[in-house]
C-alpha cells in the first residue's frame, strides 16, 4: 500500500531524488480541476489505488478528457466502470485501452501479475448474475489478484456448489453474487472460514423488487462473516476483496 510514497522515499534514500524535490512532489496540488471534474491525484497515496472513473452519467468526451488528464500526470493504469459501446468507442485510440462489454468495464494499462495473499472466489447463483460477477472479477484482477470464477452454483441445485468445496474452503475472500432470494451468501458463509462479500443483484421476478429482496436477505444472513454491498455493485465487492487480499500484517 502507498507504493508511490514508498518509492519516492526510497529515491530520496538512494540519492536519486533530493529532499527538496521530494517535498515539492508531496506538496503539489492534490487534485486537478477540469471544471466538470476534479481528479483526485493523491488517491493512490492515501488509499493505495488511484481514482476510478465511474462512467455512468458522463459523456464520452468527459471520460476521454479525464483519462488523458490522468495519463498526463503519470497515471499508467486507469479503471473505468459502467461503460457502454458508445463511450468505449471514444477511447479506442487510447494506447492500451481494453473494453469488456460483458462487465461494462474499460481499463487502460496492463493489469499486474497476481500478488495477493490468496485466491478470490467469485460465485454466482445463476447465469443471469454473470454481468455483475464479471465487474467484480475484472476489478479484482485489475488490482493484482488471482480470481477463480464459480458461476451458476445457486441453492436450487446446491450439489453444484458442494462439488467445489475445496475451492470454497481454500479461498482467501469469496464474493457471493445472487438475485431472487439471495440465499447463496448464507450457504457459502456457513461453509467458508474467510470473509464473504455478498452482492445482491436485480435479477428476479416482480416481488424481488429489483434486488431489494436479495439485499434484505443478505443483510439478515445468519452466517457470521458475511458483509453486504449495494445492489449490482460488483465493483465495490471486487475492490473490497482486493483490499482484504492485500492486507499487510501491522505491528
Amino acid at each position: 500500500m502507498n507504493t508511490e510514497v514508498k518509492a519516492l522515499l526510497e529515491s530520496v534514500r538512494d540519492g536519486s531524488v533530493s529532499v527538496d524535490d521530494a517535498l515539492l512532489q508531496l506538496k503539489e496540488k492534490p487534485f486537478h480541476d477540469m471544471g466538470y471534474a476534479k481528479i483526485d491525484m493523491h488517491r493512490g497515496i492515501r488509499q493505495g489505488a488511484a481514482e476510478v472513473i465511474y462512467g455512468a452519467g458522463k459523456t464520452p468526451g468527459q471520460i476521454l478528457g479525464i483519462v488523458n488528464a490522468m495519463r498526463e500526470r503519470g497515471q499508467e493504469k486507469i479503471l473505468i466502470t459502467r461503460m457502454d459501446d458508445g463511450k468505449a468507442d471514444a477511447l479506442k485510440e487510447v494506447d492500451g485501452f481494453v473494453y469488456r462489454r460483458d462487465a461494462k468495464i474499460g481499463y487502460v494499462g496492463t493489469p499486474p501479475e497476481p500478488d495477493g495473499i490468496g485466491t478470490i472466489v467469485v460465485a454466482t447463483g445463476g447465469t443471469s448474475d454473470i454481468p455483475v460477477a464479471e465487474e467484480a472479477a475484472l476489478t479484482a484482477e485489475f488490482y493484482g489478484n488471482s480470481v477463480l470464477r464459480l458461476y451458476d452454483v445457486g441453492v436450487s441445485g446446491v450439489h453444484r456448489l458442494l462439488s467445489r468445496l475445496d475451492d470454497i474452503m481454500s479461498a482467501s475472500v469469496i464474493i457471493a453474487i445472487a438475485g431472487m432470494e439471495g440465499a447463496l451468501a448464507s450457504v457459502i458463509g456457513g461453509l467458508a472460514d474467510c470473509p464473504v462479500i455478498a452482492v445482491p443483484t436485480s435479477v428476479g421476478y416482480g416481488a424481488s423488487f429489483h434486488g431489494l429482496s436479495a439485499l434484505l436477505s443478505m443483510l439478515n444472513s445468519c452466517a457470521s462473516g458475511v458483509s453486504v454491498v449495494n445492489i449490482d455493485n460488483g465493483f465495490g465487492a471486487g475492490y473490497t476483496a482486493n483490499m482484504i487480499n492485500h492486507m499487510e500484517v501491522r505491528r
